[in-house]
Formats: C-alpha cells, sequence, structure tokens
C-alpha cells in the first residue's frame, strides 16, 4: 500500500509540475509583416499547438477580439511613443485602459483573458538613449491607476520589459555586474513599483545575442550542450548562457534591494535566417534545449528549483518589416514562417512532441518574378538593390538561406520579394524589362522564393493606422484637457 501511495504522489507531483511549465511558456506575437497571417487564424494556430499564453506589442483590436473566448491568457502592450501622452495625462490613461483592457477583459469567460499590460517594449533599450526615461514611470503609474478605477487592478498587472543591455560589467564575464549609470533613480522607482503592486519583472534574455557580442562565450555553452566549458560568475558554476544571463538579473535586482522579485523572460529565442549561426537546425537545438532546461525545474545556481515566473517565446512568425538596425536575423525570430509553417520540431512544453501548421492558408496566385535572361542583365544588380530596399532581402545577407545562390538568381529573389510585397502586380515585376512573370517555382535548395499571404492585409493595416491615429488624438485632446 505504501509502495502504490508514493508512485501515485510521484505521479501526481510530476503531473503537477508539468502543467506548470506548459502554463508558463507563451509566445510573443508581433503583426510588423507585409502581409500578416489573419487573427483568426493565428489563434487557431496557438489552439492547435496549445500555447496558452501570448505576449503582444501593442492593442490591436482585431487581435483581441480573435482571442475573445479561446482561453488564451494576453499581456497587452502599450508602444513606446505612447509614453509621453500616457505620462502626462490621467484621461488618456482612462481612455486607453477602457478602450484596450475594459472592453475586452474576460466577463463570465466569454471576454480575452488580460493578464498583463506592458507600458512599453524594452524603453531603455540602449540604443534609444534616454528618450523614454522621463515618462516610463508617470505611465505606469498613471496606467496602473486607470486600472484601479475600472476596478480591474486585482486581475490585471502592469508591467515594463525592460532589455538585457540595462545591466552591464566591468569584463566580459565579470562578477561586478552592475545597472547601467543612466538608469539608477528610474530603475529604482521601477521596481519599488512593481514590488508595491505585487508585479513581476518582465526582461529580455537573448543568448543568440550574447553570443554575438560577448568574447569567451562558445555556441556550445549558449546551445545547452553538455560538452560545453562552464564559466564561473558570482562564485558558481554556471553550464549554460541562459542561467548565466538570469542571474545576472538576479544579482542586479538583489544589489538594488529586491532579492526575491520574480522574473518573467519578456523575450527568448534564436532565429533561423539572415546572419551566421542563425539557422532552423540550430534554433531547434536551442529551443529543445531550453525546454528541457525549464521542464526540468532546476532553476539557476542563484535561484535553484526557482525557473522564470513565465518565459515568452520571440516569436510566433516571422516578421517581414521588424527592424533590421541590429541584424537581419530580426526578421526571422518565429517558431513558425510568416504562413504559419514550422520551421522545426520541438516540444514547447505543451505536450506535442511537434508544431502544428496553420490551417486553410489563403495565397496569392502561384506566381513568382524572375530575372528575364534574354534580357541585357548589364543593369540587373541595381536593379535588385532598389528592389531590396523596398522589400525584404534579409535572407540574401551573410549566413543566411539564400547566401550561396549565385547570380543571377539572387536578383531574381530580390525581384520576387518586391513582386510578391506588391501583391503580384504585373508593374511590380517590370524593372525596367528586367523582370519577368512565371509559374515554374524558383526556388533553390534551402532557398524558399516565398509567395505571399491573399488576405486583405491592406484593409488590416489601414484599419490599425486609423485605429492608432484615434487613439493617439484621443490621448493628445485628453493630455490638452488637463
Amino acid at each position: 500500500m505504501p509502495t502504490i501511495f508514493c508512485f501515485i504522489g510521484f505521479t501526481f507531483v510530476t503531473i503537477f509540475s508539468m502543467a506548470c511549465v506548459a502554463e508558463a511558456v507563451g509566445v510573443n506575437w508581433g503583426t510588423m509583416a507585409s502581409h500578416p497571417l489573419p487573427p483568426p487564424n493565428v489563434v487557431k494556430l496557438l489552439k492547435s499547438n496549445n500555447i496558452n499564453k501570448v505576449k503582444l506589442f501593442d492593442a490591436n483590436s482585431d487581435v483581441l477580439q480573435a482571442l475573445s473566448g479561446s482561453n488564451v491568457v494576453v499581456t497587452v502592450g502599450i508602444p513606446n511613443t505612447m509614453l509621453r501622452s500616457l505620462n502626462s495625462s490621467k484621461k488618456a490613461a482612462d481612455s486607453w485602459v477602457h478602450d484596450n483592457v475594459t472592453r475586452y477583459i474576460s466577463n463570465g469567460g466569454s471576454g480575452t483573458r488580460i493578464e498583463h499590460v506592458a507600458v512599453g517594449d524594452e524603453p531603455f533599450l540602449k540604443s534609444y538613449g534616454e528618450q523614454f526615461h522621463p515618462y516610463i514611470i508617470g505611465a505606469a503609474m498613471n496606467i496602473q491607476a486607470a486600472l484601479k478605477r475600472a476596478k480591474l487592478d486585482s486581475k490585471v498587472k502592469v508591467v515594463v520589459p525592460c532589455s538585457f543591455d540595462s545591466f552591464e560589467s566591468g569584463s566580459n564575464l565579470s562578477s561586478e555586474v552592475h545597472l547601467r549609470a543612466d538608469l539608477n533613480k528610474t530603475m529604482i522607482e521601477l521596481l519599488t513599483f512593481l514590488d508595491k503592486h505585487g508585479s513581476p519583472f518582465f526582461v529580455t534574455i537573448s543568448p543568440f545575442i550574447t553570443l554575438l557580442q560577448t568574447k569567451n562565450i562558445s555556441l556550445d555553452f549558449t546551445l545547452f550542450k553538455e560538452t560545453a566549458r562552464p564559466h564561473n560568475f558570482n562564485h558558481k558554476t554556471y553550464k549554460n548562457s541562459f542561467d548565466l544571463s538570469y542571474d545576472t538579473v538576479v544579482t542586479v535586482l538583489s544589489k538594488l534591494g529586491f532579492p526575491n522579485m520574480d522574473i518573467v523572460v519578456a523575450k527568448i529565442g534564436w532565429p533561423t535566417d539572415g546572419a551566421a549561426n542563425a539557422s532552423s537546425y540550430l534554433a531547434e537545438t536551442f529551443m529543445k534545449g531550453l525546454i528541457n532546461h525549464l521542464d526540468s525545474n532546476s532553476g539557476t545556481p542563484l535561484r535553484p528549483r526557482q525557473p522564470p515566473l513565465e518565459t515568452y517565446i520571440l516569436s510566433l512568425l516571422d516578421e517581414d518589416q521588424r527592424s533590421i538596425a541590429s541584424g537581419n536575423f530580426e526578421r526571422h525570430w518565429g517558431l513558425f514562417t510568416f504562413d504559419g509553417q514550422a520551421k522545426y520540431h520541438v516540444d514547447i512544453g505543451q505536450g506535442s512532441k511537434g508544431l502544428v501548421n496553420a490551417q486553410n492558408v489563403e495565397y496569392l496566385s502561384s506566381k513568382w518574378c524572375v530575372v528575364n535572361n534574354n534580357k541585357d542583365l548589364s543593369n540587373a544588380t541595381a536593379s535588385a538593390l532598389e528592389a531590396c530596399a523596398n522589400a525584404d532581402c534579409t535572407a540574401l545577407s551573410a549566413g543566411g538561406s539564400c547566401f550561396n545562390i549565385s547570380w543571377p538568381s539572387n536578383v531574381s529573389y530580390a525581384f520576387n520579394s518586391y513582386y510578391q510585397q506588391h501583391d503580384q502586380r504585373a508593374e511590380s515585376c517590370d524593372f525596367g524589362g528586367l523582370g519577368l512573370i512565371t509559374t515554374v517555382d524558383p526556388s533553390l535548395d534551402h532557398c524558399r522564393f516565398p509567395i505571399e499571404i491573399g488576405t486583405s492585409h491592406a484593409e488590416f493595416h489601414r484599419v490599425f493606422n486609423f485605429q492608432l491615429m484615434i487613439l493617439l488624438v484621443t490621448t493628445l485632446l485628453a493630455s490638452l484637457a488637463v
């Protein structure tokens, strides 16, 4: 009898632990795509892959409406560009909460399950300078007060996603990690605010970018390989880059007086294209290592048996309009391609061994734009450069999936990218007579010449931009009325 009881107890604990891990893993869902997969299709993709948490970068009404009744837990985002108006006006904050939280939040299980409001997206990012610093705390406080007035403060927590470059060290792997000097006052105010309201600390951890920027960090160490050479930090031994980065955050929070604050990994992932070491194979290796590590519930040397409260993968889908200021790989973080097709197989902690593709995706016609080899191609490269300036050619960059295709196939890739992004209009495959429309797929080896989604993407962006304009005007008028 005791043996049976122990077995049942062990089984219950194991299942409970697995359920906790499954619920704690979510995805970032961005919509910076020229032809985004329609929100209802994305929600079906989430459900078919048992993904129960999403983090959004804005509050698009079509997205929030599609999530209604899905039982997916949502973090709604406020863009950095809105921080100033929300800081200056309580009425603007009330209006934002009413329009983007109260309107959608769960009511008897029929609404959208909003759990967090993310005020800004990495507003402390070093490349932004201090342009957002004066507005972050005020905006967060005004949103918090607006949630309280709406009687939602017990359900919805206010957070501020922070970039990993908020933290610095004296050397590549030094125990003397500290907060950036320009953030001391603002960060302490933020942590005090979060602690007061029981909100977690949201932070990006990017082992891929750490690998690019840090000496003495090996690829194996980043990919959770058991054969990787360990590193010492804070008198602890580290076997992977994730634990080292996470405990860097723990160390700084402790130094600032918040040793026990819950941490949420707001973004973490591995790109599959656009740079060296950005490939589907390495992304799969990293994601499997990460999920296994989270699933083990082992925590980190400074927080044993205490994994992140939540972890959000960057990202659900590729986005061909993301900024590439930090690298061409920025458009290739997705677990899925832009059209919802899985890039690799991984159990993301939800009980299924592979990812399920999006269904019933509507594409444009099976047509591509390529170079007309019967023409004088002496100016073809210049035309390709012009096409890439107005389309997505990141796969052609060094280390990319199309980097090694020969000329003029690379020119054809550029032409086709422009052609697809412009809805396969005949004039978008002209290029001074150098373009030719074909029904023969020109894809080569691992270089895919995509066909865009045939959705009403223009309407999607028109509605979104109109709603954003109305929101900005509303917040401006509210701020003037104060």
